[in-house]
């Protein structure tokens, strides 16, 4: 079979900051890492609409710990987060 491997020597990556275009392509058109502020938009949505879950005609309240315990945890997540970006400046 032929050999269908690449050549390390033939493929000359370009070098994006940190990132090889070899290992992440995305890198090669200028997007390559993370979006925190869109993580923490989205924490936030999904805090709001997991509270916002517990309006209904439930009885028991068993769903609301439920709840209101992610909440908080996806909260402690966005809390602790800001507070260590804040610490490594």
């Amino acid at each position: 079979m032929a050999g269908t491997e690449l050549n390390p020597a033939d493929n000359d990556p370009i070098v994006s900051g940190h990132v090889d275009t070899a290992e992440v392509p995305s890198a090669a058109w200028g997007w390559s890492g993370e979006s925190p502020k869109a993580a923490k938009i989205a924490g936030c949505a999904v805090i709001v609409f997991l509270l916002l879950m517990m309006i209904g005609n439930q009885k028991g309240h068993i769903e609301d710990i439920y709840l209101i315990g992610f909440a908080a945890l996806i909260a402690i997540i966005l809390v602790r987060d800001s507070v260590l970006k804040r610490r490594d400046r």
